[in-house]
């Protein structure tokens, strides 16, 4: 990529080409053959030739929109003058697999990992409490407050002490979607491998009653497995010191795990995206793609998610599905999502943020763009539900929505063990149990907010490296992070309150 150029011509079939740097009005582009007729964001879009009324705007050579009026060389493109058209997609199933190139066994990549008894593999080891209800919020947060850094100097294979507090588990309807999801999020969590042990805590009279909670998703009481309800406990102070009791029991078990190199196979990343610009599609996420590429290549998993923002491009990912069932089940989600959000002003339907818009980015179409090249380029073996388990290696989407924290926590439910977060405008995002590392899509921001963001991926603007360096680099970080070097967020401390299950239903 030319890094001096301050146009970004993505592919020579478009229409449209991307400001690298802000430009002026009047300002004469000699390379390219116009003179700009606004003033122009970077980020942006800028007519490359004239575009007629209704003629397809092309961007990668992908229809993001149609023009709403002619369009001259030199203007800006953008919502103003853009124009949604959701046309038939030829999902084309399998059309785009190829054989992924697998690193043998023997010479695949390392990390130091804690080796759960079932076999799974953690990146980190903390002990979680979980409310079954919203009722018992305060007591696990106060009984997590206990656990401080002095509390814990004794346990140093343990991570910490961190509870999951949720607004949800009674005034819902059950049986329900709602209800079999909720308590689906909870019992990931509960299994997690970055988990040595929890604790669950409920009020007593709630819909999601823990002893049904338990059973019904095959979770047994044990010694790293415990249950607490508070009308039972003897209220809220007691059910405090029973459960700081609880912790204090598991702490010495927790604290056996010991790091051990592990295959890189044991990684499963949850792809995440927000706060993004007109440089995520360039930069951060095709990078971050080219990284899940060789993560996949390594025996791993990347898990892909935020239906919403795949919407308009979906053929991206069915032409690489594994079998024609695969690309049907992410065809139906989406069917369900059209179903879920009509007649609502959802980003479903069209309309991004404010800060999408800011950054560049016109529509869901566009950002979709962008935000499905995070899953790379190897073929889409499997589709899940959210926080169903994923049981599958190699790249897989899991349905949820564009909401950060829902989908960063479906995505830990159903197994991640480390978050990747691409951004361009800087979202200020961290994850428990498993680890967030953030993407910057570009420099500047990068330095504004370096003390959160982790990777510089605007370094491939700057011509500084090219795509498959800045893959590689990020992957070596995800190593790195997985053996346990702490993330941008983790030193900020967040994650404590961004466990966030979906909500589907109606309160009564």
């Amino acid at each position: 990529m030319d890094a001096i150029s301050p146009l970004i011509r993505l592919h020579p079939d478009d229409n449209v080409l991307v400001v690298r740097h802000p430009l002026a009005l009047g300002q004469s582009l000699p390379e390219f053959n116009i003179r700009t007729k606004a003033q122009l964001p970077a980020g942006h879009k800028v007519a490359a030739r004239r575009i007629a009324l209704g003629e397809r705007v092309r961007k990668y050579n992908v229809v993001i929109g149609a023009a709403t009026r002619d369009i001259e060389p030199g203007e800006h493109v953008h919502s103003h003058n853009l124009a949604l058209v959701d046309e038939y997609r030829d999902p084309a199933f399998g059309q785009d697999v190829k054989p992924v190139a697998y690193v043998p066994e023997a010479d695949r990549a390392t990390f130091q990992g804690f080796v759960r008894a079932n076999g799974q593999v953690g990146t980190r080891n903390f002990i979680g409490i979980v409310s079954s209800v919203n009722c018992s919020a305060t007591v696990i947060n106060r009984i997590a407050a206990h656990f401080t850094p002095e509390r814990l100097a004794d346990f140093p294979q343990v991570d910490g002490v961190v509870a999951f507090a949720q607004t949800s588990g009674c005034g819902m309807s059950s049986p329900s979607e709602h209800f079999d999801l909720l308590r689906r999020t909870i019992a990931g969590y509960a299994r997690h491998a970055n988990l040595a042990g929890i604790l669950i805590v409920g009020l007593g009279c709630e819909r999601n009653q823990v002893a049904d909670l338990l059973s019904s998703q095959g979770l047994v009481e044990g010694d790293t497995v415990r249950s607490l309800v508070m009308q039972d406990t003897g209220g809220t102070r007691a059910t405090i010191e029973a459960g700081i009791a609880a912790i204090n029991d598991i702490l010495p078990i927790a604290n056996r795990a010991q790091r051990t190199a592990v295959s890189a196979s044991h990684l499963k990343v949850g792809l995440e995206c927000g706060g993004s610009d007109g440089f995520s599609g360039i930069t951060c996420n095709p990078a971050l793609g080219a990284a899940m590429d060789i993560l996949v290549r390594q025996g791993g998993t990347a898990i892909l998610s935020e239906t919403p923002e795949i919407h308009g491009v979906e053929f991206m990912l069915t032409r690489r599905a594994v079998s024609p069932e695969v690309g049907q089940k992410l065809l139906d989600r989406l069917a369900w999502w059209a179903e879920y959000t009509r007649g609502h002003n959802a980003q479903f339907n069209g309309v991004v943020g404010h800060g999408n818009q800011a950054g560049g980015l016109a529509n869901i179409f566009e950002k979709s763009l962008g935000s499905a090249m995070k899953g790379g380029t190897t073929p889409l073996v499997e589709v899940y539900r959210y926080a169903e388990p994923i049981d599958k290696p190699g790249f897989v989407f899991m349905d949820s929505p564009g909401y950060d924290p829902v989908a960063t926590t479906g995505q830990i439910a159903s197994g991640a063990n480390l978050i990747c977060f691409t951004t361009g405008r800087g979202s200020m995002f961290g994850s428990k149990p498993a680890p967030t590392i953030k993407l910057a899509s570009n420099t500047p921001m990068f330095k504004r907010l370096e003390e959160d963001m982790d990777i510089n991926c605007g370094a491939i603007l700057d011509g500084e490296c090219d795509m498959q360096q800045m893959g590689q680099r990020i992957f070596d970080y995800l190593l790195r992070t997985a053996s346990g070097d702490k993330t941008k967020s983790e030193l900020l401390g967040l994650g404590d309150h961004e466990f966030v299950p979906w909500h589907l239903g109606i309160v009564s």
